[in-house]
This record gives structure tokens, sequence and C-alpha cells, in this order.
């Protein structure tokens, strides 16, 4: 962080300390919200959920070749190939909105297609492994599984419709090569990669297995009841894992990898759930925005909630994972189900900074289209989840 960004942020407390009425009883009360919901967060989805996916996302940052996954987006490349490799490339390379930008320019400029291309963009923030994760948590599976499967439907979509009116334009870009490094030997075999990888996730399902509803019977209860002896063995077969395929340097880097994640996410995640706590607070506790002006303008799954959603999404910036109890509190203020959809899946992928950098890569006329469709099968989307979730 800049030392101008710190005295900003300084000042800005200071002046927040001062001026902040705490006296009246809708402030405080507003503050309290604030700190139960980043309590709620501390206890409920820090050490069982967060940390897990953080340990995924620098696993994925460190043994998953980047160059390997843009290699398939050159405009040589077989399009059921790299609109495939695109659509999910959020998952492997686990970067944000800000970290995709460089590497869109890269891949453009060096002769990607724009049709993957800008699948890769938006999948990039869109498919966040730690997202998804944080999403289905918190706010339902339903809403997770949704969200996944429309980042990956939309990612290949918009590449096709990109692709489709901009054709001539690639026609004229397809003679350019993309150069990327080789991937250098690691000394193990694509299985074991694997192995350790679900290993991982495993341990991630079953810390973060929630309770079943009262009375239920079978598997789930089952699972529930064994869930701490199963991830304690998963966690033993990792150890093995580490000890006999990774030396040490590599186990450290995955370590300062995890680390490079969680300073950079968890400052801004406490912000935001402070943030999202003051102004909105939790499900079932009102705080500073009166609860019947969210239902106005997000209540119920007309074509107007769905489209305001997509529209503030696109305009407005989320720091990763800032998006999930911000939705958190505006669905507990009356926010519908569709509109939260489509927020999701027009928010992480797009903002008005991150608009600027791309108009600056491929220009403003490809910017303005490639933002419309977002907009556009956000609204779709988010219309289609409201009715099918009733």
């Amino acid at each position: 962080m800049k030392e101008r960004t710190k005295l900003l942020l300084i000042i800005l407390i200071f002046i927040g300390c001062y001026y902040i009425p705490w006296g009246n009883p809708t402030i405080r009360q507003s503050g309290l919200e604030a700190f139960m919901m980043l309590r709620e967060y501390a206890r409920e989805h820090v050490l069982t959920c967060l940390i897990p996916a953080f340990f995924i996302a620098g696993a994925i940052a460190v043994f998953v070749s980047q160059a390997s996954v843009l290699r398939y987006f050159g405009a040589t490349a077989r399009k059921i190939l790299s609109y495939s490799v695109a659509s999910v490339s959020g998952t492997v390379l686990a970067v944000c909105s800000c970290t995709v930008l460089p590497l869109f320019a890269g891949i453009y400029t060096r002769g990607a297609g724009i049709g993957p291309a800008t699948a890769f963009l938006y999948s990039g923030p869109a498919i966040n492994v730690l997202a998804i994760v944080l999403t289905a948590r918190i706010l339902g599976w339903e809403l997770g599984l949704a969200r996944a499967i429309g980042a990956v439907l939309f990612a290949v979509i918009t590449g096709l419709l990109m692709a489709f009116i901009f054709r001539k334009d690639d026609a004229e870009r397809a003679k350019g090569e993309m150069f990327l490094p080789e991937d250098e030997g690691k000394g193990r075999t694509l299985t074991q990669d694997a192995l350790f990888m679900l290993t991982m996730v495993l341990i991630l399902i079953f810390a973060a297995f929630a309770r079943p509803a009262e009375g239920s019977a079978g598997l789930w209860p089952a699972i529930f009841a064994t869930k701490w002896y199963i991830t304690a063995g998963l966690l033993i077969v990792l150890g093995f894992m580490l000890k006999g395929w990774f030396v040490k340097e590599e186990r450290l880097t995955w370590v300062q990898s995890t680390w490079g994640f969680m300073k950079q996410i968890f400052p801004l995640l406490a912000a935001g759930v402070l943030v999202a706590g003051f102004m909105l607070g939790r499900p079932g506790h009102s705080a500073l925005i009166p609860d019947h002006y969210i239902q106005s303008l997000l209540g119920g799954n007309s074509v107007w909630a769905n489209l305001f959603a997509s529209v503030s999404g696109a305009l407005m910036y989320f720091a990763t994972l800032t998006e999930v109890p911000i939705l958190q509190g505006l669905i507990g203020s009356g926010m519908g189900k569709g509109p939260a959809l489509s927020l999701l899946l027009a928010g992480p992928a797009l903002s008005l900074p991150n608009m600027l950098v791309i108009g600056s890569v491929m220009g403003v006329k490809k910017t303005a289209v490639f933002s419309v469709i977002i907009i556009i099968l956000s609204t779709i989307a988010g219309m289609t989840y409201g009715w099918i979730a009733g």
C-alpha cells in the first residue's frame, strides 16, 4: 500500500470517528450490526471455509502452469478447446478482477482471438474458486451453483458473440501468434497433482459440512457426525503427499502464495463485511438503509429489478469476495433471488475502472459491446433463476 493511500485511510478513519453521530440510535444500531456481522463471519466461515480455500487458491497459483492454459487461446487453436479452456480459466488461474486485466492484455496483444480472450476476461474473476465457495457457504448452495454454471455459460456465450460481431477485425489479427514460455518440469505426474488438489477440495467440503436439519435421517447426519474424523484423515493423507511428492522449495512457495492471498483478501473482506453490516445489517436486523428502499428497487423478479442489479453490479467495483457480504445484507433487506444472481454475474467481471482499462486494450467499441452483452445476459439469467427458485 502506498504511503499516500495509508495517509488517506488514516484521515478517513479520523473523520469518521470525529463526525459520525454515534449518539443517534440508528447509527449506534448500525455500528453494532457491522461488528456482529464481522463476528458471524469469523466464527462460521473463516476457519472451516476460507482457510482451506486460500490453500487451494495458493496451490493452483503455484502448481498449475498459467503458460499451459494461456497457450490454448491463440488464433490457430481449435474453437472447442480454446473456449473450453477460457470458460473455466477462472478456476484454474484463481485471479481477481484486477489481476485478470494484465493477463487479458497479454494474450490479446499477442494474437489471441477476441472470442477466447473475452471469454477468459469474463471467467477469470467470475469463476474465482474462493468467491464460488463463499457464495455457496453463505448465500446457499443453490445460488452458488447458479453462479458457477452461469459464469461458465456466460464466458462461452460472450466469447462467441464477440467473435461473431467482430469477425472481420479478428480475421485481420489472426496472423499474430502468441509467444509464451515453456512449462518447466516439476517431477510429478498429472495424476499426482490431481489427487493433491482433490484431497484439498475434500478437506474443504468436509470441514465446511453444515449441520443437517433437525430430524434428518440417512447419509447426511452420519457424515456430519464423523466430519472431523474424515477431515483429520484427509489432513494426514495430505501431509504424506506433501512429504513424498513435493520438495521443500515447492512447499515454501505454496505457503507464501497462500499467505499472499490472505494478505490481499482478508483486510478487504473484513472492510467489506463492516461496511455491509453498517449499511444493510444482518438478515432480519435493520441498519442504516431502511429495508423498504431495497425492496422497492430490488425486490421481486421484475425486468427492472434485474436490470437495475445488473447495471449497478457492472458499474460498481467489488474487491474480491466483498460482493458476498454486501449481497447477504441486501438479501436480508428484501432483495429478490433473481436480482441477487444478476448482480453476482455482472459485478465481479465488470466495473467502471475495469472498463477503462479494457477500453485501452481493445478499443471503446468492443468494450461497450462486451459490457452490454454481460448486462443483458445477467438480466436474463437473474429473471430465469428468480422464476425457477420461486
